[in-house]
């Protein structure tokens, strides 16, 4: 999601999140040279904290190191399952059954993703970041940032960016004036933007999503299911950020849908996705022995991978 004026400070702790587990966590499954790179000096202390295991003193840098710390352990099983439903498209295979091999990828709400140039999978696909402009701006300056500080930077070929505020800019027109071509199977990427969309929101840009989408695109969505604690931890979370007296990340990106698996399916299906697998993220984490210190918020969180197989779908 994007601020108004500024980038996205969710953005920025997911990006700290995977650079904490990269090369530490799962690290035969999970894997992010990217996510440092993207991180400027003053966000990455807290990085190496967390990597060195050793809580800083004062409530305010302890809190923050607990967010971060928290937020690798969410982020190996959620791109884990991102990466590994990519491939299966790109690839043109999903397990024993072939399918007709993807050629472009979208990722709706980008942030500081790295996709595009730690994947080598991606080679040869068009790849389209649709992020917030000031979320947009912000990634290309830290981009410019690592190359002018001589950096290693990001090897890969740049994605096509298209600027779009999701609760009111027109994302098909976007999409086109990028290049994206409807008429070419697509993997959609939606990944940690749902949750801060009104269902309203969340239906309407599945909508323009299914009408770009040919026989052979796949939708990954990651979204929260409803539950008390997220509500309650996310109030604990505030209290805490105004005793500390820290920013809180949350602040501008209030929670605005949750939904059952059962409604995702539902709101899926009336735009001609079938959905594949539904997993959360707790599981996830299980299946491939991540420790696990947040319980409840793994399992709150979930990723759902959804087909369109055929052109003939209702658009309510």
């Amino acid at each position: 999601m994007g601020g108004h004026g500024g980038a996205s400070r969710t953005a920025v702790l997911v990006c700290q999140g995977r650079a904490v587990a990269h090369g530490r966590i799962a690290v035969d499954r999970f894997d992010d040279p990217t996510a440092m790179m993207f991180l400027r000096a003053d966000e990455r202390g807290v990085v190496e904290w967390v990597r060195g295991g050793v809580p800083p003193r004062g409530w305010g840098a302890r809190l923050e190191f607990e967010m971060v710390r928290a937020c690798g352990e969410v982020m190996v099983p959620r791109t884990v399952a991102i990466d590994e439903a990519l491939r299966e498209a790109v690839g043109g295979a999903d397990g024993d059954r072939e399918v007709r091999r993807a050629e472009q990828l979208v990722v709706l709400g980008a942030g500081l993703d790295g996709r595009p140039w730690r994947m080598p999978e991606l080679a040869g696909v068009a790849v389209f970041e649709v992020d917030h402009p000031a979320s947009q701006r912000d990634k290309l300056d830290r981009l410019g940032d690592a190359d002018r500080l001589g950096d290693a930077g990001p090897p890969g070929t740049a994605p096509r960016f298209a600027p779009v505020d999701f609760s009111r800019d027109d994302l098909d027109a976007a999409l086109t004036s990028v290049g994206h071509r409807p008429t070419v199977p697509t993997v959609w990427i939606w990944e940690g933007v749902v949750p801060y969309l009104t269902r309203g929101q969340v239906a309407a840009t599945t909508r323009v999503v299914a009408g770009r989408s040919t026989p052979g695109s796949r939708l990954i969505v990651h979204y929260h299911a409803p539950a008390l604690s997220a509500l309650l931890g996310r109030l604990a979370a505030r209290v805490l950020t105004i005793v500390s007296r820290r920013p809180d990340p949350m602040a501008r990106e209030p929670n605005r849908s949750a939904w059952t698996p059962a409604a995702m399916r539902r709101m899926l299906a009336a735009h001609g996705f079938t959905v594949r697998r539904d997993d959360d993220l707790l599981t996830l984490a299980r299946r491939l022995a991540v420790p696990v210190r947040h319980r409840q918020s793994l399992r709150n969180g979930h990723v759902v991978v959804a087909d369109l197989l055929v052109a003939d779908f209702d658009t309510v």
